[in-house]
């Protein structure tokens, strides 16, 4: 049974089987073999509701866990054009899909050395990777598995990728935590690589609806902008140290961070220039991932409860949901219109949040 504000959900993960794979090369695109895994007709997960507080009438939250194969240490998430969802099997090198309504895998490997560490869906519709193994940029054609590696820099090794996100030119930005950031231009393969002004660190980055591009750095304990040619300006949180993770934007613009060594959550106003920050609840509170919904509303993982956190930022509320699985580590979150996914890298599982 699984605690979640006083009261208990009943949770049934879904069982799947490991099939898979083969390499491609770099750097041009190539075709990678893929297999389809159908999970096994056992129940989907029941779920009882459960109001938010300080929303009336909100709707109930339902969670369920779907496995993935066992070793794939699944590290991010996003959903796909499809009504799937992409995720990036760390260990075994490979970007994975998952039908949530069949409960079946399909897996991509993307060649010899890869260590693929983020994915996005791009407005091509096209699953995008961050691979710190290859270290380049992949692309995977959905309809046909082709497999497309874009290289750093010759002078760039060891950039150790993290995220990336499209700016609304199309444009894809991304994060190294050796200490870089830098652009990548699909139409015309064109890439520039920067160095973060305070070295190492570069991991979580966003867009707002306006266009601009923000990161986090996590060993810098800063966010910075990035404008159009590149150059970065950094900006302090309040609290020193903090291990700011991950960022996202909300519809105004605002940027949303969490602060890993601090276990807190925090909101910078561009427009104002102004800051606030939030502890976590529970006593060791460890936030990694952030992501913000459609509504507005902040959703964050624990490390230290093994949770997956709903923050209300007109109530200041906020609302922790302990995960079935024990040591599941979430590393990251992403989500459409009444869904949220979560790569459970420590379960070898996704688990969905849907209300």
């Amino acid at each position: 049974m699984i605690p979640v504000s006083g009261r208990r959900w009943a949770v049934i993960g879904l069982a799947l089987v490991l099939v898979a794979a083969c390499g491609s090369a770099q750097p041009s695109a190539t075709q990678s073999p893929s297999v389809a895994v159908p999970s096994p007709a056992n129940p989907t997960a029941s779920i009882a509701g459960l109001g938010s507080p300080g929303r009336a009438g909100s709707p109930s939250l339902e969670i369920r866990e779907f496995d993935v194969p066992a070793g794939s240490h699944p590290h991010d998430v996003s959903p796909a054009a499809d009504g799937g969802v992409w995720y990036t099997a760390q260990r075994t090198g490979k970007l994975g899909h998952l039908d949530p309504g069949t409960g079946t895998v399909r897996e991509i490997a993307l060649g010899s050395g890869s260590s693929p560490h983020g994915v996005i869906t791009g407005p091509d519709g096209a699953p995008w990777i961050t691979d710190s193994g290859l270290n380049a940029i992949v692309r995977v054609d959905p309809a046909t598995d082709e497999v497309r590696t874009f290289p750093l820099p010759a002078d760039r090794p060891g950039a150790n990728l993290n995220t990336a996100v499209f700016d609304p030119s199309g444009v894809l930005w991304f994060t190294g935590q050796s200490g870089v950031y830098g652009r990548l231009d699909p139409a015309s393969s064109a890439m520039a690589v920067f160095d973060d002004p305070e070295g190492r660190g570069p991991y979580g980055i966003t867009a707002t609806p306006a266009g601009d591009v923000w990161y986090a750095s996590l060993a810098g304990s800063h966010i910075a902008r990035v404008d159009s040619a590149g150059a970065a300006t950094i900006v302090e949180p309040p609290t020193a140290g903090q291990g700011a993770r991950r960022v996202w934007s909300d519809s105004r613009g605002r940027i949303w961070v969490s602060e890993w060594d601090a276990g807190q959550v925090a909101v910078h106003d561009p427009a104002a220039g102004r800051w606030q920050e939030w502890p976590l609840p529970g006593d060791n509170p460890m936030a990694y991932a952030v992501f913000v919904d459609d509504r507005d509303i902040i959703w964050l993982t624990d490390f230290g409860a093994n949770a997956i956190v709903r923050f209300d930022p007109a109530t200041e509320s906020f609302e922790s949901i302990e995960l079935p699985s024990p040591d599941a580590s979430v590393r990251q979150l992403h989500g459409r219109p009444g869904e949220l996914w979560g790569a459970e890298s420590g379960a070898d599982k996704l688990v969905v949040v849907t209300e």
